[in-house]
């Protein structure tokens, strides 16, 4: 759906992936009507009973039965990091079977909303990926260096629960095509907020709401939030 000479389809696999895990992509519904969303390009990769994706902002039981089922599912994983999460790695040790996993995208304020408010996505267990690589989707700012696009997580998890580095090879290989003809097309790289407060690069009015000063100040001070 892009003009021909940014066309992308070249950067994706010629044929859909072929994996045993399977993706619930929760997208807000803001994220539809963002021009450079990397979910598209993640479908594009997966074959579509591998990759499903749910809009919206509320997600219960009665509305959503399928989803409710998988949540309860004890091979599901929820991929949200926090305190109660545990490094996909180990996880993806002790497993041998065909799991799916949930992917929340939005913002982290948005991911956050969808996360608390909806005790469906607290039944699964809660997987986080180590912070071993800088996000490559570097025309949308992100909090920090290691905050990953949905697209990369995914193409990170995948790799680790299907045990093929390739996957995630072959995953951003669209992600890096569509940055690349971005910036010849004017687009800046966009460095983290982390990166911005520290080098004093950051030319917004600072919040005035305490809260949101206080995790700019985190930043800063390179403390997990």
């Amino acid at each position: 759906s892009r003009p021909q000479k940014v066309c992308l389809c070249p950067f994706l696999p010629v044929h859909p992936l072929k994996v045993s895990t399977c993706l619930y992509i929760i997208q807000h519904p803001a994220e539809e009507s963002r021009v450079l969303r990397t979910v598209p390009l993640l479908a594009a990769c997966l074959p579509p009973d591998k990759c499903k994706i749910l809009v919206g902002r509320r997600f219960n039981e009665d509305r959503y039965p399928e989803l409710a089922t998988v949540c309860r599912n004890p091979g599901t994983l929820i991929l949200y990091p926090g305190a109660e999460a545990t490094n996909l790695e180990e996880v993806a040790v002790m497993s041998s079977s065909p799991s799916v996993m949930i992917i929340i995208d939005g913002t982290w304020s948005q991911a956050k909303d969808i996360f608390y408010k909806n005790s469906l996505f607290r039944l699964p267990k809660q997987v986080q990926l180590k912070p071993s690589i800088s996000s490559q989707y570097v025309i949308r700012t992100q909090p920090t260096n290691t905050c990953l696009s949905t697209l990369e997580c995914a193409a990170v998890a995948l790799s680790i629960m299907e045990k093929n580095k390739s996957i995630q090879e072959t995953i951003l290989h669209p992600l890096q095509a569509l940055c690349s003809f971005q910036l010849q097309h004017g687009a800046q790289i966009h460095h983290s907020k982390e990166h911005l407060l520290k080098n004093g690069l950051y030319d917004k009015p600072m919040p005035k709401n305490k809260r949101k000063l206080r995790r700019m100040e985190l930043l800063v001070n390179n403390i997990k939030i």
